[in-house]
């Protein structure tokens, strides 16, 4: 029996990336954005084509760091696996605050739409926290819809031609939704982002004109993780521009200026969030320019 060789690598995307951060090891060239049309520009992030292929025999565990949104990927080659679990050629990613670890191997083609805080609802037609956590089939909420788009994208000619028939079906999906979106979820998520993580949960439910408990509720449904789970990704994320600008940290320093309670709490929140100590982090970390497209 041949044996399988395993390498790992980081896969860090932080607001202001436009592909993948400096600390990731993807080889460049293996991801390719493309514009959001303007009628989705609400509802979804950004749109990634991926592209690369591996050795037979080898495989690699891909360490993707959360950053708590809602995605769909289109697999247009073999589709990677999470865990124990077996990937599905089209499938729902629900929002999550743990690190994931996906197995890459053989011909992994694929386009991956990212969406916006409370998108889920109007372009799934199921909230975001009826899935949260979870990798399911885009059938299960499409009624059959995800694998029949997943074949006529892969009859189109070219990349270019792929997205404008996803974009295109999502757009109907927007139009043919009745959804209920609460802006107010919306806008603490925002609130929650621009702060750093630091703006009390009470003081955005004052902002939007909810209650905290009622923000709690439809944060969760709407989002698919709680407003502290999102506070704690968004100060995460802030504590890794930091690290761009200095790389020998002073970490008590940086813990505090970041709106954790002294470094214990740093350490335990990157083990949480990342699976790895910040030590190790900037060990597996490559340093140099971002592997961005021209």
């Amino acid at each position: 029996m041949p044996t399988l060789s395993t390498s790992e690598r980081l896969y860090v995307r932080l607001d202001g990336d436009p592909l993948h951060g400096p600390e990731a090891d993807t080889p460049a060239g293996t991801l390719q954005a493309f514009a959001v049309p303007a009628p989705l520009r609400a509802q979804v992030a950004h749109i990634l084509l991926y592209r690369e292929s591996f050795p037979e025999g080898h495989e690699v565990l891909e360490r993707v760091l959360p950053d708590g949104a809602v995605r769909l990927v289109f697999n247009l080659g073999d589709a990677p696996s999470a865990g124990e679990s077996i990937g599905h050629p089209v499938q729902v990613l629900g929002a999550s605050a743990a690190p994931a670890m996906v197995r890459l191997s053989r011909k992994m083609e694929g386009l991956s739409v990212t969406l916006r805080p409370g998108a889920a609802a109007a372009l799934l037609g199921r909230p975001a926290g009826e899935i949260a956590g979870t990798a399911v089939h885009l059938d299960e909420l499409w009624a059959g819809h995800g694998a029949e788009l997943l074949e006529r994208m892969a009859e189109q000619p070219d990349d270019v031609s792929r997205v404008s028939v996803l974009c295109a079906a999502l757009q109907r999906r927007l139009a043919d939704g009745d959804a209920v979106v609460h802006p107010a979820a919306v806008r603490a998520a925002q609130l929650i982002t621009t702060s750093g993580g630091r703006a009390p949960v009470r003081e955005v439910a004052a902002a939007v004109g909810l209650g905290e408990r009622r923000l709690q509720q439809i944060f969760q449904q709407q989002v698919g993780l709680s407003p502290r789970a999102w506070s704690r990704l968004a100060r995460m994320r802030a504590c890794l521009h930091a690290l761009r600008l200095q790389r020998v940290p002073a970490w008590a320093d940086l813990a505090l200026d970041g709106g954790f309670y002294d470094q214990s709490h740093l350490v335990n929140e990157f083990r949480a969030l990342c699976g790895l100590t910040p030590t190790e982090f900037l060990g597996r970390a490559i340093s140099g320019s971002s592997k961005t497209a021209d």
